[in-house]
């Protein structure tokens, strides 16, 4: 150890040192001043003068490597995202996980160097190489279990590959594809996604929603199983309609993948196969009802409400008879969403409007239209209830509103003759008259301009029914709109032959374009809810509303039509592609925050002044690109 004297003498040669050295510093920065200063006076083809002091902006510019661990990438700041795990935890995490993008020094930083093999990958080489082996595969299923294996391993690659290519993939992780992969979910299951509740819970759910490991949940999909899109009660199984939902949610609505929380409310199932199956993963017992079933609803929207008091709950697949009551009984003091009821009336009510355009009618003119909805559901009345209130909205009295629809379930036209037998929403839209007409005399008779199908009943919309139409109308608009493709009341082919390529055409699930008799070819679009609820929640959870209303839902409509180009239309589409999804949820977005600072419920937005809302909401969507990451240490000194 040193003696004090030796340390005075050590500190002062130090000092002295550093003096030397720092004369030699500015002699160098002196000498260089010069040299520099010489040089530009050399270049007579700058553009910079000798008294100009600013950094040319060509110097911020980035250039992308071609080689290296860095090729195709960018060096520029991200800012970084700090994590409590490390070593191989983080390989098998996928919200932080990249596979063999992960760079060296970050191997290093963050202890798994040597845990992966030494060639990097950027993430366009890693989305080709997926991309190459997903469309090896024939099979839309096989296809569908390829990205939920990519999903449990890299949620950022999954979700680029989503952004990206979306025309492709959107229709295997959710309709058509979806409901095979649900029928299927026992034998495939392979890890945990999303939490369960069941009457087992009850009591115990204010503390089970705290071993859910994020705590900032913004969006929660439930779903009880009861009635999976057009299939019918697959209890448990029916959680591929949650994860699918918010993965939409994730890549077209730019809400963080750990933001979101897909659920299921298992309260058994009445499906007899399900009860017998060994493999089945849900509660095999038959389905609670009544008191019992209510109860562990609301002791579930409590406990989530209680851990995340601004998270939007959409409710998805709820079986008829419980879907418009939960709605009913939630919407007016909770941020909640029935995205088969409202989703379904907005984005039907964006497609007529866009149908009203391309025939080059105002889309106040909705009150004048004549139309006929098969399926007296919650979706059916979901769209009834949603076209209705944007007649009003147009200036239409309730009465004159009313006049507009014939509703139908499977006995016939809706009657007030029946209205002991119908639920208060249905009895809005019974008739006085012809109640239990079928399909083909309500459109003989009647003869609507739109003809709008939510029954799961394939190959409704016959020849016949469809030939009536056009023969009175000039443009009929026919959306058959139930889910999956074998449930579609008719196929795009079907209708564009029967009516000579003359109908307006849009569907709930996807179909080819159609070559018609006269050399055109038409194309279909999809009259997909991916183009509603992504921005509705996404609106919804940036500014802080309290509630979803009904003038959120028609504002969302109307971004949503006012999206759709006149090139588009001339094509006979009344939906944008689904490429510009992105772009077409932040406008339904940017409506929706705007409707809810007219209501005076935007609580994040009270006390401020957004001038350019859509650069706001466009900075505040996720991107799924990957970003630094960095241990979580205290540092103590």
């Amino acid at each position: 150890m040193l003696k004090v004297s030796q340390c005075r003498i050590v500190r002062n040669h130090l000092m002295k040192t550093c003096r030397i050295n720092n004369r030699i510093n500015n002699n160098n920065k002196n000498m260089n001043k010069t040299l520099f200063t010489h040089e530009q006076r050399q270049k007579s083809t700058t553009s910079l003068s000798d008294t100009d002091d600013t950094i040319p902006l060509d110097f911020m510019v980035e250039e992308i490597a071609t080689e290296g661990e860095w090729a195709g990438c960018s060096r520029q700041f991200m800012a970084p995202l700090r994590i409590s795990v490390r070593g191989n935890d983080i390989l098998t995490n996928p919200l932080f996980n990249k596979g063999t993008a992960f760079k060296m020094g970050e191997r290093d930083r963050l202890r798994f160097r040597g845990l992966l093999p030494p060639r990097r990958l950027n993430m366009h080489v890693q989305k080709e190489r997926f991309l190459k082996a997903m469309r090896a595969e024939e099979s839309p299923i096989k296809k569908n279990i390829l990205l939920e294996d990519l999903h449990d391993r890299n949620e950022t690659l999954y979700h680029r590959v989503i952004v990206d290519h979306v025309e492709e993939v959107a229709p295997l992780i959710y309709t058509p594809t979806v409901g095979q992969a649900c029928k299927e979910f026992g034998m495939r299951y392979r890890r945990p996604r999303g939490m369960y509740f069941t009457q087992e819970d009850r009591g115990h759910m204010a503390s089970m929603v705290y071993n859910w490991p994020n705590k900032d949940v913004h969006v929660i999909v439930v779903t009880d199983g009861s009635r999976i899109l057009g299939l019918g009660d697959l209890g448990a199984n029916g959680m591929g309609i949650p994860i699918g939902k918010l993965s939409l949610y994730c890549a077209a609505g730019g809400i963080a993948p750990h933001r979101v929380l897909p659920v299921v409310i298992d309260a058994g199932t009445d499906n007899q196969e399900l009860l017998d199956d060994k493999f089945y993963l849900g509660i095999q017992q038959k389905r609670l009802h009544g008191k019992a079933y209510y109860q562990l609803v609301d002791e579930f929207m409590q406990a989530v409400r209680h851990r995340w008091p601004n998270v939007l709950v959409q409710f998805e697949d709820f079986s008829s008879d419980k879907a418009q009551k939960l709605l009913n009984h939630y919407r007016n003091n909770h941020l909640v969403f029935n995205d088969d009821i409202q989703g379904t009336g907005s984005t039907t009510l964006a497609g007529i409007l866009g149908a009203l355009r391309a025939r080059g009618e105002q889309v106040g003119s909705l009150g004048n239209q004549r139309i006929v909805i098969a399926g007296a559901g919650s979706a059916g009345i979901g769209v009834a209830q949603t076209l209705l209130q944007a007649m009003i909205e147009q200036g239409r009295t309730i009465e004159e509103a009313k006049r507009c629809f014939f509703v139908l379930d499977a006995k016939g036209l809706l009657g007030t003759e029946d209205m002991d037998k119908l639920s208060p929403e249905q009895k809005l839209f019974a008739r006085q008259e012809d109640g239990g007409m079928s399909l083909l005399e309500v459109v003989t008779k009647y003869k609507p301009t739109m003809l709008l199908g939510m029954t799961g009943v394939g190959g409704l919309f016959t020849e016949p029914i469809v030939k009536e139409m056009a023969k009175h109308c000039t443009r009929p608009v026919i959306f058959p709109l139930s889910n999956p493709t074998s449930k579609a009341e008719c196929t795009a082919e079907q209708a564009f032959t029967w009516t000579n390529g003359a109908c307006i055409f849009a569907s709930g699930s996807p179909f080819d374009p159609v070559l018609v008799q006269d050399g055109r070819t038409l194309y279909p679009t999809q009259c997909n809810n991916m183009y509603i609820f992504p921005g509705l929640g996404l609106g919804a959870t940036i500014c802080g509303a309290e509630r979803i209303t009904d003038k959120m839902l028609y504002v969302a409509a109307e971004a949503l039509a006012n999206h759709v180009s006149e090139e588009e239309l001339a094509e006979g589409k009344v939906f944008p592609h689904i490429s510009n999804i992105r772009e077409v949820s932040l406008k339904v977005a940017v409506a929706v925050i705007e409707e809810a600072i007219r209501e005076g419920q935007a609580t994040k937005f009270k006390g401020k002044t957004i001038h350019d809302l859509d650069d706001y909401v466009r900075k505040k969507m996720y991107d799924p690109v990957y970003v630094p990451l960095v241990e979580k240490r205290e540092v103590t000194i």
